[in-house]
């Protein structure tokens, strides 16, 4: 079970003035320990925290530390976890100001898989860190994608106008792509690591250009229509229970002497669970496309090298 990143009581002073932020930049280091700590863990989700500093709208990431995953069997329960979640963020937070490394928290990071992240416990974290520090951002990298050859990390805040709908817990409509906000993410690197890629790209020994002609396709595409069917049945089945509790109400209001109209509207608060649903529908769908498109060119390019060697 992947541990509640909480927010840790921290002095935000100075961030929470600030302006909304427009870009995350995170220090190649930090990715490179993200990458690792997912990858080591797997099939396991992990989580960890991001430490950095808020630079008029631009969030600098400069450094993440592993937290502690839970071990089954070990006797602990999710509260203990927690409980010694926060008092390791708190004890790395101390070691790392002593060796003067930004120790400011701006967030977490955690792993997925297959762009599977939408969930109730995300938004109500990034709820409850939103609540301390107004920038606070979520990291979500996916080591099943990332493997096929792409790196795939991103960079997820609520958005101001879910913020504000749920602060009044309003009837309004809202977009379930309006739930969280996506901020464009740049991967940074110093002078000298910059040049040394550089030098690298030059080596014909560490060229793997091959991956990207991999068929393989089918493994990938089966996985997301498994998971997209499964969350379409969700989806029903949160359609279903939504329905009942409306009935319920209504004969409450029936009782009451109301009429139909003068009902009052679902708050954002109860249609939270379809939205995020419906989000991650939205994902698979995507995900779908942006696949099955790249991999009709490799099927094209290889059928027109396959009627070349037969003529």
């Amino acid at each position: 079970t992947m541990s509640a990143w909480d927010p840790i009581d921290v002095p935000n002073t100075v961030q929470s003035q600030n302006p909304v932020i427009t870009e995350v930049q995170i220090d190649g280091l930090a990715v490179l320990k993200i990458v690792k700590h997912c990858k080591d863990a797997l099939p396991k989700e992990v989580s960890g925290a991001l430490l950095g500093l808020d630079q008029k709208g631009i969030l600098e990431i400069t450094h993440s530390f592993p937290g502690v995953s839970a071990v089954s069997g070990d006797g602990y329960g999710e509260e203990e976890y927690d409980e010694l979640d926060q008092a390791y963020q708190l004890e790395m937070m101390a070691s790392l100001r002593e060796v003067n490394v930004d120790n400011n928290s701006v967030g977490w990071y955690q792993s997925m898989f297959l762009g599977t992240f939408n969930s109730m416990k995300l938004v109500q974290n990034l709820s409850s860190y939103h609540a301390s520090i107004a920038n606070s951002v979520v990291i979500l990298y996916d080591p099943i994608q990332t493997a096929k050859g792409s790196l795939t990390i991103r960079a997820f805040r609520l958005s101001e106008n879910f913020l504000e709908l749920t602060k009044n817990n309003s009837c309004e409509f809202l977009s379930p792509s309006n739930i969280l906000e996506e901020v464009p993410l740049k991967i940074r690197n110093p002078g000298m690591i910059t040049a040394l890629l550089f030098d690298l790209k030059g080596n014909q020994s560490l060229n793997c250009d091959f991956e990207r002609l991999d068929l393989s396709t089918n493994p990938y595409l089966e996985k997301n229509l498994e998971y997209l069917s499964t969350w379409v049945d969700d989806l029903a089945n949160e359609f279903k229970y939504q329905q009942e509790i409306r009935r319920d109400k209504f004969r409450k209001k029936q009782k009451e002497g109301l009429s139909e109209g003068e009902t009052e509207g679902e708050p954002l608060n109860d249609r939270l669970t379809s939205l995020i649903v419906s989000n991650q529908i939205d994902q698979y769908c995507t995900q779908v496309q942006h696949f099955a498109g790249s991999s009709f060119g490799k099927l094209f390019l290889a059928g027109s090298l396959q009627k070349e060697e037969e003529a």
